[in-house]
């Protein structure tokens, strides 16, 4: 899909286990780890960089990864809980219920994403989120060759997430509560700071994109989900690997081109509406 050499990427950050409590079924996800399979399936080489726990949980994550062919060769795992998020689903619509934070990740600093500069310098993209305890490192991995993205979800401060824009290239924002004139006011200070491109999906409205010079918009594929888990990163997942490769490898337009990255976000997120779970891989307990 990605031509005769595929993109390599890479998500850094938090791994959990979606635990479905009403069909005892748990599933792989956490955002950064989500880029990384979504960016497998959509025909990247792909890599996920982080922390894993030493529970059962765990061991069905690595085992996942290991089965799709994410490269996880530069993980570390520690003892203790894995990532781990109880959720359940009405008509469709994923309810979280709790979470442990991360587990035993948000007890691991993660400088030792830079014990290999060498290989981080090899990806087009890093992605990483604001679950993913990852802010602290912003500016120091902005020095490196890859572009940096950054999904503050929905669970954000404005003001806290405006002051990391300046070491991104790429800021994704939920905002789905939010109106038309607080999401365009809020785009247009993220590229101020010093962003490329601020999206915000606003859930079964149109997604806004500025990029500093025009504004975008993208209607959501309409479907009846079966499960809506993954459906941002999936979004996120699909942009970021047709534009940033449709940048390297055509000539076309930017206008042209973020159209058609956004058209094809959109697809591939209602395309994730039909899978239970993130990206499937259920195991029964």
């Amino acid at each position: 899909m990605m031509g005769e050499r595929a993109m390599k990427v890479i998500g850094i950050g938090d791994n959990v286990v979606d635990d479905y409590s009403h069909i005892r079924t748990m599933f792989p996800g956490g955002n950064a780890l989500n880029f990384s399979v979504y960016a497998s399936m959509l025909g990247c080489n792909s890599a996920y960089l982080g922390v894993f726990g030493s529970d059962e949980s765990a061991k069905h994550v690595q085992r996942t990864l290991a089965r799709i062919g994410v490269d996880t060769s530069h993980c570390r795992s520690a003892d203790g809980p894995n990532g781990h998020a109880i959720l359940t689903i009405e008509a469709g619509e994923r309810v979280f219920i709790s979470s442990n934070e991360g587990g035993i990740s948000k007890s691991v600093p993660m400088e030792f994403i830079f014990d290999d500069l060498d290989y981080l310098q090899t990806f087009s993209i890093v992605h990483t989120s604001a679950y993913s305890y990852m802010d602290g490192y912003l500016a120091q991995l902005q020095q490196l060759n890859p572009l940096i993205s950054y999904d503050f979800s929905d669970d954000f401060e404005s003001e806290y997430a405006l002051s990391l824009c300046q070491y991104i290239d790429f800021a994704f924002f939920s905002c789905a509560e939010w109106t038309e004139e607080a999401v365009t006011e809020l785009l247009e200070k993220v590229v101020n700071k010093g962003c490329s491109v601020a999206v915000a999906t606003r859930g079964p409205h149109e997604v806004i994109m500025f990029d500093g010079r025009s504004w975008f918009r993208q209607a959501p594929q309409v479907v009846i989900p079966a499960d809506t888990l993954g459906a941002g990163d999936a979004f996120i997942s699909a942009f970021l690997i047709s534009y940033v490769g449709g940048k390297a490898n055509t000539s076309v337009q930017p206008p042209l081109l973020i159209e058609n990255s956004l058209e094809k976000a959109a697809s591939f997120a209602a395309d994730i509406c039909q899978v239970h779970g993130a990206f499937g891989h259920g195991l029964r307990y």
